[in-house]
């Protein structure tokens, strides 16, 4: 029992006693003559632990071999900002160390800078060792304590152009989570030739992607460079394969973002990214001394990680040894010294299914099998990747073989890049709206439509571009510049604009418009009279005089023998007396006061109907016809008017030079609303639009403007392509074909033509017309009126008839009694006045 209990005891002590060794040794407080170094990592995450154990290896044979130890300070960032900020405050505040360790993203390392950038005055600023690779370009100069412990991504992406550039490809879509990469991808590209035609961001919560590779599948797209995380890239690599997009026919290129993980994970994981190629960090793995620091790096980091199966240092534990490596030789006077680190090796690997194949890239030497004086002997190195294709390659994949390569090369042709401007005054003609969910732009419009079945005809690939400038001047010279090659928007053809490009043949009326507020002269319309009330108020009235007249006739008919007769007499009586009391209250005549009271109201009613009427149609008969309020530019300019055109068009140029308008009379618009609301205003007494935006505007508001004047002769909308366009006469054979088809005037008729008149309802003819939403209280009133007589009225039958019926006492029984006998008084009624008028005819008959 007491050995037993000795034994438990030291189980217990030993692993103790190292933790409180290592605490010790990470956490102590410093003496006068040591030096603090603070590191700040992610240690759940796998470059994070590999550096954290790195850097205590580091630090270990550090203070073996100086007497000034280093003191360690690891704090955990967690992979947030707010973590970041708090570690690197306590560090330079409370523990006032001289370097500090860390930062494996851009967005972290930069986080890290600005919180040392803002200590007290009064601090020593500390040095700061980013170990984040993947930095922009344009990255800030304002932080000098700010060293790069480890290469950045331009000598990776140099390695993806290479491969590229030797097997001859030129169009590229890349599929990112960290757009830094985005400026270090082009500079590559622009060295090689190489495009990035199509970029689509990914994040870690959506990463299968189906519809945006559905979409890059559609426009033939073959070559991918994928720079995610390894969780993202595989997600993402499994969806292309179930979607047919891996092998024959497709390229997928991964950037040491994913491939400098590859040492971490299991056989399963390269099962699944079997036929991917990728870019990875190169060091030395076979020298004697990173042969020992890995026997040293794996027992620690299996005894700190116990749950990693996979205790291989990679480049994270390399870089970090380094970096410390680095201060040993720099602390404490020469820390100022430190210099950015450099590389200019990068291993290419091809996965396999077990594990991948590697070669080598060495900038500005080209591709190798090995690399130079890692293994005895010099490297042959060469421009081409098929001379080393056999190793990378060894079970000759389709694109291994040159025919297979071509192939790919030809299948990503360079794909015109076409220029829409993203800010046109006129939607109708191009609409560019960028589409949320999607992440994309979706383009529309009459021109969109009419390049787009040009270039169908053509067979001609493009790739859609918005320009947010709102200058068409520089919309041409984009072209000039040589990074675009087309525009299609609504741009008119001028010679100015000739001196930057090519323009097909018009494929719109030409010529320059005035636009002018209308007014208008007198009208004689031979249905004017209808023109004082709308269609829906003629029929309510209608229909409400033919029911008050019921009403009456239903009430007064047993009491007035005038209100009798067959049916045709009582339907002419019914008609009667609905108009009849619209001009006379007959009251003298009616028996019951239910039915005077119904006369009344609508008496009232009508005679405020009948007024309106005659006044509404006293002041049409006084109205004018639409006539310009301008008919000539000569008069604008001579009133030094002020005039609108739409901004960032010629037109300015062609009224000041042209038509000698003074440059400060003329003012720009930017909607067309813009344009309505000066007119309306009197800001502006006329615009001056092309033929095809003029159809437009004037049939957004047809009743309120008018054209007036000459059309002065201007180029008519055109698309533009870059000078040395060698197919611009097919261009026009193609779009001479969407006319021809007929197509061009569909599509005019869907976009142009077909627009709503939006001040139709305030025009001149309809502003004096009178609707029912100006009587509908009156209506109301009169028909509820007549309703109620009418109701008292068959309820004071029916209780009458119930005091002559008694055997009647049930109420549906009772009611369809009184009809009935209702109907018989009718007859009798009918007949006993058409018995009268036969004896009347009878006797004067005899008379005669």
């Amino acid at each position: 029992m007491i050995l037993s209990l000795v034994a438990f005891s030291l189980t217990c002590f030993l692993p103790l006693q190292a933790t409180l060794a290592a605490k010790i040794l990470t956490t102590a407080p410093k003496a006068g003559n040591e030096t603090g170094v603070g590191v700040i990592l992610d240690p759940t995450s796998r470059p994070g632990k590999e550096a954290k154990v790195a850097i205590e290896l580091a630090v270990q044979d550090f203070n073996i071999k100086i007497d000034q130890p280093l003191v360690l300070y690891l704090k955990n960032s967690r992979n947030k900002h707010v973590q970041a900020v708090t570690a690197a405050k306590e560090l330079v505040d409370e523990h006032k160390v001289k370097v500090i360790l860390g930062g494996h993203t851009w967005e972290e390392a930069s986080t890290i800078a600005e919180v040392i950038s803002d200590s007290e005055p009064d601090h020593d600023i500390p040095v700061f060792l980013s170990f984040a690779g993947t930095i922009p370009l344009q990255s800030t100069n304002q932080w000098p304590f700010l060293i790069h412990a480890v290469p950045t991504q331009s000598t990776q992406m140099n390695a993806v152009a290479a491969i590229l550039e030797s097997m001859g490809i030129r169009q590229v879509t890349l599929i990112y989570e960290s757009a830094s990469i985005i400026s270090h991808l082009t500079q590559a590209f622009r060295e090689t030739g190489s495009e990035l035609t199509h970029s689509i961001p990914i994040t870690s919560r959506s990463c299968s992607l189906d519809e945006e590779l559905e979409v890059v599948k559609r426009q033939q797209r073959k070559v991918f460079v994928v720079h995610t995380s390894l969780e993202v890239g595989v997600c993402l690599f499994q969806t292309a394969k179930k979607m047919e997009m891996i092998g024959d026919g497709y390229l997928w290129i991964a950037t040491n973002a994913i491939t400098d993980l590859f040492h971490s994970v299991n056989s399963s994981i390269f099962s699944s990214l079997k036929g991917m190629v990728g870019v990875k960090s190169y060091f030395p793995e076979s020298t004697p001394e990173f042969l020992n620091f890995r026997k040293r790096f794996r027992k620690k980091f299996h005894s700190d990680y116990p749950e990693d199966e996979q205790d291989e240092p990679g480049i994270f534990a390399v870089q970090g040894y380094n970096a410390m490596k680095m201060l040993e030789k720099a602390l404490p006077e020469k820390l100022n010294e430190l210099k950015t680190v450099l590389a200019n090796t990068v291993e290419i690997v091809n996965v396999n299914g077990k594990g991948y194949h590697s070669v080598y890239w060495t900038e500005g030497l080209g591709f190798s099998e090995t690399v130079e004086n890692e293994i005895n002997g010099a490297s042959n190195y060469t421009h081409l990747i098929d001379n080393v294709g056999e190793i990378l390659w060894p079970v000759q994949p389709w694109y291994a073989s040159r025919s297979s390569r071509r192939n790919l090369a030809g299948s990503s042709q360079k794909r015109m890049k076409v220029l829409f401007p993203a800010h046109s005054l006129f939607r109708q003609f191009v609409s560019v709206d960028c589409d949320p969910v999607k992440n994309e732009y979706v383009f529309g419009g009459f021109v969109y439509d009419v390049f787009d079945a040009m270039m169908k005809i053509m067979d001609e690939p493009y790739d859609r571009i918005p320009f947010n400038d709102s200058s068409y001047e520089n919309l041409i010279k984009a072209i000039d510049s040589g990074e675009f090659d087309a525009v299609a928007g609504d741009v008119t053809i001028t010679s100015k604009r000739h001196e930057h490009a090519h323009f097909t043949q018009p494929f719109t009326e030409s010529g320059l418009e005035m636009i002018v507020p209308a007014r208008s002269r007198l009208s004689n319309q031979a249905w004017l009279f209808l023109k004082p009330f709308t269609a829906k108020m003629w029929w309510i009235t209608v229909a409400i005089t033919l029911y008050n007249g019921f009403v009456i006739w239903f009430i007064e008919r047993n009491h007035n023998k005038d209100l009798q007769g067959n049916i045709i007499t009582q339907i002419g009586i019914i008609l009667w007396l609905a108009f009849s009391t619209l001009f006379t209250l007959r009251g003298d005549k009616m028996h019951s006061n239910l039915s005077r009271m119904a006369v009344i109201i609508w008496l009232f009613v009508a005679l405020i109907i009948t007024q309106s009427y005659t006044a509404s149609l006293a002041s049409m008969l006084t109205a004018q016809r639409l006539e310009p309020t301008i008919t000539s530019f000569e008069m604008l300019r001579d009133m030094n008017a002020a005039i609108g055109y739409c901004n960032g068009s010629f037109i300015n140029e062609y009224l000041v030079n042209v038509l000698k308008f003074k440059n400060f009379s003329i003012k720009s618009y930017n909607s067309t609303d813009g344009y309505a609301e000066g007119l309306n205003s009197g800001e502006i007494k006329a615009i001056f639009l092309e033929v095809p935006a003029a159809k437009v505007f004037l049939a957004q508001y047809c009743k309120s403007f008018i054209r007036t004047g000459e059309t002065f002769k201007v180029g008519g909308f055109g698309f533009a392509f870059h000078k040395k366009f060698e197919r611009l006469s097919a261009a026009n054979e193609a779009l001479m074909n969407v006319s021809e088809s007929g197509l061009l005037k569909e599509l005019e008729d869907k976009h142009l033509i077909s627009e709503k008149c939006v001040d139709e309802e305030s025009s001149p003819d309809e502003k004096g017309r009178l609707s029912l939403h100006s009587f509908w209280v009156l209506f109301v009133l009169t028909v509820g009126t007549s309703t109620v007589a009418l109701v008292i009225y068959i309820v004071t039958g029916i209780k009458e008839f119930k005091k002559s019926n008694h055997e009647d006492t049930n109420l549906v029984k009772l009611i369809s009694a009184f009809i009935k006998d209702w109907q018989l008084r009718v007859r009798r009624s009918s007949s006993i006045v058409a018995s009268v008028e036969s004896a009347r005819g009878t006797i004067e008959m005899s008379i005669n």
